[in-house]
């Protein structure tokens, strides 16, 4: 077993901070392997490690791309990296591939639709797996996102597994939500019943280069739609743009959209609050998935659940007297 350092790490997890912070790969990709793990012991040190690694975070800018499959997230994440690269910027690409809810499984292709952006040596690509978790995210999304940061990646783009109307958990962990759509996708009218429009900053039409007029009636038609909904900030109204991601169209664009948005927002004191606000909705969010393992884990609970759950399916009980029965065990 490794010797603990005066910081309570490991020598091997304070080789880990000290990698990180030196930018290697290898120590980066090991470290959110290690955050990632729900093994114990795992979480443990990686508490520790991202303790450490915590006062070299929050010098970024935090974008979440979401949006239905075929709108052309990776292409679009790849041409937007392969900008900021040559704009002098280090990108990190974290994308959530989502699992079987059979098999459990995932593909985790994003490696492979980005084959270009992967061999930069200024991109850093993630994939991982949602693994069951809602709202588009891997449950360690946001410590991956700190890991990135401390590594020296002044961009975090976080692409959402993009399977319906709950990806909209990521807004809570990055400072713009985009939300990418195809022009001729439907009525968009339509889209304003959809929460994910109400949590946008940006909304973007991707594949412009298509049919280019219905790319300018679907951006009209949607920003006549955003005047009848509340702005998540009184200062900012969501712009919608129209870009051709392969022919590498209206990117710079885009861009300059996120930079105005985080000069008013951080003009205003909304950015920084912002962050504050995710960071204390983050702790509460550990602490209720904390909770949840408790009680599954509780003795009392594991023996009598069985029976309650069979009881509540075969009508012999009420859910709420089942769950009150199971909740009062944690007070003994």
């Amino acid at each position: 077993m490794s010797s603990a350092t005066a910081g309570g790490l490991t020598a091997a997890d304070q080789h880990l901070v000290e990698g990180v912070l030196a930018g290697r790969r290898r120590a980066l990709a090991k470290t959110i392997t290690l955050v990632e793990s729900t093994h114990s012991d795992h979480q443990r040190r990686a508490r520790q490690v991202l303790a450490a690694l915590l006062p070299h975070t929050g010098r970024t800018i935090r974008v979440g791309i979401s949006g239905s499959p075929g709108a052309g997230k990776s292409t679009f994440i790849e041409s937007l990296g392969l900008y900021l690269i040559d704009a002098g910027r280090r990108v990190a690409v974290l994308a959530v591939d989502p699992s079987s809810s059979v098999s459990g499984g995932s593909i985790l292709g994003d490696k492979t639709r980005m084959e270009l952006l992967c061999r930069r040596d200024e991109a850093f690509i993630r994939p991982s797996p949602s693994a069951g978790s809602l709202g588009g995210v891997a449950d360690k999304t946001r410590e991956a996102m700190l890991v990135c940061e401390a590594a020296g990646f002044d961009v975090i783009i976080v692409e959402t597994v993009g399977v319906g109307q709950s990806e909209t958990t990521v807004a809570g962990m990055v400072d713009a939500f985009v939300l990418l759509q195809l022009p001729n996708a439907g009525d968009d009218l339509q889209a304003i019943k959809k929460g994910i429009v109400e949590i946008a900053d940006l909304i973007v039409f991707n594949k412009a280069d298509i049919d280019e007029r219905a790319a300018a009636f679907a951006r009209g038609q949607m920003r006549a739609a955003l005047t009848m909904l509340r702005s998540n900030s009184p200062n900012w109204r969501p712009p919608v743009l129209t870009v051709s991601a392969l022919a590498k169209r209206g990117i710079a664009e885009f861009w300059a959209e996120i930079e105005r948005y985080r000069s008013v927002l951080s003009a205003t004191g909304e950015f920084d609050e912002k962050r504050r606000r995710q960071a204390v909705d983050w702790m509460w969010s550990l602490i209720d998935s904390g909770l949840r393992r408790y009680f599954r884990a509780h003795p009392a609970v594991r023996s009598a659940l069985p029976e309650l759950v069979r009881d509540v399916a075969e009508g012999h009980t009420t859910p709420g007297a089942a769950a009150s029965r199971l909740l009062a065990y944690l007070k003994h």
